[in-house]
């Protein structure tokens, strides 16, 4: 009997969850969900309650922006809460992997050492979905315990999309 394959970063995702009671939380899923739609579709949610995780870039370093999915990050807002001077930019694929840990589509804010800001457009939902360390996973939590596990800071870097 074929045994399914453990994804190594998922478990290490799961490890940081369980002494917060969340590892049970953490759904490996059959389809990508690298992207807000794809996420949204598998999951059977609406894309702002997608929490996706982007690594941006600056003089002063780097910082992680975790925002609701129907949400875009405003520079000028990013730099004003870091307090960051000079250009900011989105990190790239292999930037993104050096900072975090984790690849593109399914990087998360758990167990990193970059600063994480938390977006209020979060709050809008009683459950939001980060990426749990691939581009087929994610974690069912609410916006409270997203900043329990991660030490966020609560921020509003984000203006919403127009629909």
């Amino acid at each position: 009997m074929d045994r399914p394959r453990v994804d190594p970063v998922v478990e290490r995702v799961r490890e940081q969850l369980a002494p917060h009671g969340l590892a049970c939380r953490v759904r490996e899923l059959p389809v990508d969900t690298a992207t807000v739609p794809e996420a949204a579709a598998a999951l059977g949610v609406e894309a702002g309650q997608i929490a996706k995780t982007l690594c941006f870039l600056g003089n002063q370093g780097a910082a992680l922006v975790v925002a609701a999915g129907d949400a875009r990050v405003n520079q000028s807002k990013l730099k004003a809460e870091l307090g960051w001077t000079g250009k900011v930019r989105l990190a790239g694929p292999e930037e993104t992997l050096r900072q975090t840990g984790f690849s593109p589509g399914g990087v998360c804010p758990f167990g990193v050492t970059v600063p994480v800001l938390l977006d209020q457009s979060l709050t809008r939902y009683p459950v939001v979905y980060p990426a749990a360390g691939s581009a087929r996973s994610a974690v069912s939590l609410t916006p409270e315990e997203l900043a329990r596990v991660t030490g966020g800071r609560p921020c509003s870097v984000c203006d919403l999309k127009p629909t």
